[in-house]
């Protein structure tokens, strides 16, 4: 596939979602919008990752290093964001708005380190695996409800999938389709995430 059409893809299936994502938040109780709020950053961060490459590879725009950063801020940032908020969503661990900010801030400085000594493959690879295990072990938590621990497993995958193992012990076949990867796994989480929360409050509800 086109390098042009995964950033296309990614630039329009990641807004669509974060978009999605916002709407749903309205439905939700007030302890579960921060952890929605760190997913939606995460989105919002594919998206203009996804929006910078097409415009670079479709007008021609100088927006390599804004680009760059941008994915990398989605897979070091945003994909661990997205695999912390689905553990809490799925477990109801009701955190606080400053807590959240403690986690991103931290994510952040890591992230940065990360670039400056020219480990970000490494740590990317890291977070990959520690972010599928959260979002496949939430959904699997949503057992026997098939098709949110089927999205569950589906995204953890697509999460593996989206990391750069450039340079590490191999590299997977799909390592020219990062970005579709990433167009592929916002939609999942976008529906994903506040299907965790709703399901658990209807088992709540439902009698002994």
């Amino acid at each position: 596939m086109p390098e042009l059409l995964q950033a296309l893809l990614l630039a329009v299936l990641a807004t669509a979602s974060a978009v999605r994502l916002g709407l749903a938040r309205h439905g939700h109780d007030e302890a579960n919008q921060p952890a929605l709020f760190s997913a939606l950053l995460a989105l919002a961060l594919a998206a203009g990752g996804g929006a910078c490459a097409a415009a670079r590879l479709g007008v021609g725009l100088d927006t390599l290093h804004a680009e760059r950063w941008l994915l990398q801020a989605t897979l070091l940032l945003g994909l661990p964001l997205a695999g912390i908020a689905a553990l809490a969503l799925s477990r109801r661990s009701t955190w606080s708005r400053p807590t959240w900010g403690r986690v991103i801030i931290g994510l952040c400085v890591f992230f940065e380190l990360a670039r400056r000594f020219e480990r970000s493959d490494e740590y990317a690879a890291m977070l990959a695996v520690v972010s599928a295990l959260l979002i496949a072990y939430a959904g699997l938590l949503r057992w026997p409800a098939r098709r949110t621990a089927l999205a569950g497993l589906v995204a953890a995958l697509l999460a593996l999938l989206s990391a750069s193992w450039n340079g590490l012990v191999f590299r997977h076949p799909l390592a020219d389709y990062q970005m579709l990867c990433l167009a592929l796994l916002c939609p999942l989480l976008a529906w994903l995430l506040p299907n965790l929360a709703i399901q658990f409050d209807q088992r709540d509800e439902m009698p002994a």
